[in-house]
């Protein structure tokens, strides 16, 4: 069997997410005829179908459906050794990618890696943060779209089964509330004592966000939402204008609370008890700089992981 060509695959499997000639062309800036002699090419050398054309459109045969599987995995591992050599080119002895929630990326994770970058050892390592919510975060790790990942473990999280991971750290969630409300003077409480308050939320994909809706139906309440908005920062500014309050990580609101004149509650509930895992596919498919990475925000972590 000849090489298989790597445009052919990455147009293939373009054809099949589609389901049509057309579409992938015009996506590819090719003609629907160069497409299809490319895809005709492909299933010559395999000796198999690989599409079953349709009145509107084409669906992969069952050896279509296997082969694009294989050629994402083929894809993908290009695209790392085109980024990895990349790197190398430009004096880069090393470049990990990591995925992590909004709550990590918010909290302390820019200041590990920036200590991690600070050691001399690692002078030729290049670190990509990507801030995602949970369940993208383990996709992308399964995916092979990043070596490491930091997520929200919990039962409640997305599901880390089949991937490898290691404790980081934990935060504990904690009302915000504008200096002189009347909820500021506690040093905890619980949420119920808070359901009557308007808040600010986060999008629906977010972990705590997810957390407070959960709560609260516990509760038999619902949270009465003024507004939504994409960040932590976004949700200071809110609850600095007296517009509502929000629950989001102590560490992230604290740093913050006296500039913007904030009082910041710990909740006491043990769902508000936060623990993060980092995750990756396993010990072998890290490269050396990945494990170095993974070692030093391990010394970060919070007790293990129950």
């Amino acid at each position: 069997m000849h090489d298989l060509d790597l445009t052919n695959l990455r147009l293939f499997v373009a054809v099949c997410d589609h389901r049509n000639i057309v579409r992938a062309a015009a996506e590819a800036h090719l003609t629907a005829s160069a497409v299809s002699k490319r895809v005709a090419q492909l299933e010559a050398r395999l000796g198999t179908p690989l599409l079953t054309r349709r009145r509107h459109g084409v669906e992969p045969t069952p050896a279509g459906e296997s082969l694009r599987e294989h050629a994402r995995e083929l894809l993908l591992g290009a695209q790392r050794i085109e980024r990895d050599m990349a790197a190398f080119a430009a004096g880069v002895r090393g470049q990990v990618r990591l995925l992590a929630t909004t709550s990590v990326m918010a909290a302390h994770l820019a200041d590990d890696v920036a200590a991690f970058l600070a050691q001399p050892a690692h002078g030729g390592i290049r670190v990509e943060l990507e801030a995602r919510s949970s369940a993208q975060v383990v996709q992308g790790i399964r995916d092979g779209v990043a070596s490491l990942g930091i997520c929200w473990h919990s039962p409640h999280g997305a599901d880390l089964g089949g991937l490898a991971q290691v404790p980081y750290r934990s935060d504990r969630l904690g009302l915000v509330v504008p200096r002189g409300h009347e909820l500021a003077g506690h040093e905890r409480l619980r949420l119920a004592q808070a359901l009557d308050c308007d808040y600010v939320g986060l999008p629906v994909d977010s972990a705590v966000q997810a957390l407070m809706v959960r709560a609260a139906a516990e509760l038999g309440r619902s949270l009465r939402y003024r507004m939504i908005v994409t960040d932590f920062e976004a949700a200071l500014h809110v609850v600095r204008a007296r517009l509502a309050v929000s629950v989001m990580p102590v560490d992230v609101a604290l740093p913050r609370a006296a500039d913007y004149g904030l009082a910041v509650i710990p909740l006491e509930e043990d769902w508000a008890d936060r623990r993060f895992a980092m995750c990756f596919r396993n010990e072998n498919d890290l490269t050396p700089a990945a494990r170095l990475l993974r070692d030093h925000l391990a010394l970060q972590a919070a007790p293990a992981i129950d």
